[in-house]
């Protein structure tokens, strides 16, 4: 199927983009990456009359650290440039190992973190890395630069809390407090598919004891899950037998799948304790990151 009719622009501003954002409102969608619009185009379940195209927008292609360690994700900052980042795999443990299980390396090469964010498809996998990790995003509008937390950043499938005119240009992860740890854990069926589940784990310590941590879920139900029960339970404890099985078996309860091709929900909730387990062993002997000032 072709897409419907629609107009092209290619904006080389912020400030050109948000003004033809305002002017068109709902009638206009925001081009990055491509790799999930494009596709919605295709079988006719978007139908904008205006495409605004931001590739050629300078200074959003970045990912930088803050002198206190805040990562700091640009908009047109692609999967792949985050799988060969040095800096990830250095400092950024998490990010790191989620980089390379993001669909497969055709939509790697063109989609980018934001844009995945902004698409809110609750089978996304950076949506729980970026909530395990407390991250938010940067929106610019008509009113200026705003902060939305990851958890406030879908509103449901497919719908995010973007306001008229404006555009998400940053995706940030905060400084860590200690060391930090942390992996990404994905079953899928072959290379490139959809999580059956997916699970997001961040680890920062102090002194031999957990000082924050984060739990998010991918594919166990209707939006990415975060964790909080499963992640309270294990700060300022140590990483024993009996804190990592509580953690797993909170965010095993967390967890709302359904049962389906891909598995049983009982199947689905096992595989989430487990991938726990696995994660927080995995992350208690962290592999970078730096302590905040």
């Amino acid at each position: 199927m072709y897409p419907s009719r629609f107009r092209y622009a290619a904006p080389r501003s912020l400030d050109e983009a948000r003004a033809l954002l305002v002017e068109h409102g709902d009638d206009a969608k925001v081009l990055a990456g491509g790799q999930s619009l494009v596709p919605l185009l295709k079988l006719r379940f978007a139908a904008p009359a205006l495409l605004v195209d931001i590739t050629r927008v300078p200074g959003l292609g970045h990912h930088r650290e803050d002198a206190d360690g805040t990562l700091r994700v640009g908009a047109l900052c692609r999967h792949v440039d985050l799988e060969r980042s040095a800096l990830l795999a250095t400092t950024h443990p998490l990010m790191a190992s989620a980089a390379p299980l993001i669909a497969d390396p055709i939509v790697r090469n063109r989609g980018t973190l934001v844009g995945s964010l902004c698409h809110a498809d609750p089978q996304g996998d950076w949506a729980s890395v970026l909530l395990a990790l407390g991250g938010h995003v940067v929106a610019e509008g008509p009113a200026g630069r705003r902060t939305v937390p990851a958890t406030e950043l879908a509103t449901g499938p497919f719908q995010n809390t973007l306001r008229p005119g404006e555009i998400a240009v940053e995706a940030v992860v905060p400084a860590p407090v200690g060391p930090r740890g942390g992996c990404y854990l994905k079953l899928e069926r072959r290379v490139g598919d959809f999580a059956t589940v997916g699970v997001a784990v961040a680890l920062e310590t102090r002194d031999g004891r957990v000082a924050r941590a984060g739990i998010a879920l991918t594919g166990v139900g209707p939006e990415n899950i975060l964790v909080t029960a499963a992640a309270e339970a294990l700060v300022g404890r140590e990483l024993t037998e009996e804190s990592v099985d509580e953690a797993a078996g909170l965010a095993a309860e967390a967890a709302r799948p359904r049962s389906d091709h891909r598995g049983s929900a009982a199947y689905k909730r096992h595989v989430v304790a487990t991938f726990v387990r696995r994660g927080l062993a995995r992350s208690a002997a962290p592999t970078g990151g730096r302590a905040a000032a």
